[in-house]
């Protein structure tokens, strides 16, 4: 089979039009696709322009019923896509390590409520693109919903205009306090040594320096 012909578009109930782009766009693979991790990474490095441009005109690319059974495997098929790697260091949220380049998502509880943001916004070297993975659906909840963040930016400019205004003349600083511990309770509840990834105190202000 060709690389072209592996991944093909489809839809969800889910999917929205949005100036008559659907958001998010959805691939999966051919019914009659023999398929395996080998074969997507080589259909991934075959087709990757496609792929970019896809995301880049929908906001969001959803891959479903591709061979990802667990978090070594998802690791592998992010890989595929030949992107930098990003340490996660300065980011906010606690996280443990699952295996190579993935994450937990956040450790906080069920109640506690996570706003839309931009991943890491808050420091100068931040993701430009983020991978998502669910290896055990939960039996409810557990959504990790997503934003055109450009169509919440037109509509603030038009609900709060001397808000926006405001923000786009004097910008935004945020100020947090890190305890030396994380906090298990709060959705950004990292403490100084896992958020700069040190136990060293020079080292964790040497990082924070850099970051601004």
């Amino acid at each position: 089979m060709a690389h072209d012909e592996l991944f093909v578009e489809t839809s969800i109930p889910e999917q929205k039009a949005v100036n008559g782009v659907l958001f998010p766009a959805v691939l999966s693979p051919s019914p009659t696709a023999d398929l395996d991790l080998g074969s997507f990474a080589a259909a991934v490095a075959s087709q990757r322009p496609r792929l970019e441009l896809l995301l880049r005109s929908s906001g969001a690319l959803l891959l479903r019923g591709f061979p990802v059974p667990d978090a070594t495997d998802f690791d592998r098929a992010v890989a595929a896509f030949g992107y930098d790697e990003l340490p996660y260091v300065g980011g906010a949220a606690p996280r443990t390590n699952v295996v190579g380049r993935v994450f937990t998502a956040n450790e906080s509880p069920p109640d506690q409520k996570i706003p839309f943001h931009h991943e890491m916004a808050q420091v100068p070297e931040f993701p430009t693109k983020l991978f998502f993975f669910c290896e055990v659906e939960p039996g409810s909840g557990g959504e990790t919903p997503i934003v055109l963040s450009h169509l919440v930016y037109e509509r603030m400019k038009v609900k709060f205009p001397e808000f926006v205004a405001r923000l786009e003349e004097y910008g935004l600083i945020y100020t947090r306090v890190l305890g030396e511990g994380d906090d298990p309770s709060s959705p950004i509840g990292r403490g100084w040594q896992s958020t700069f990834l040190t136990k060293d105190r020079s080292v964790a202000v040497e990082r924070a320096a850099h970051l601004g």
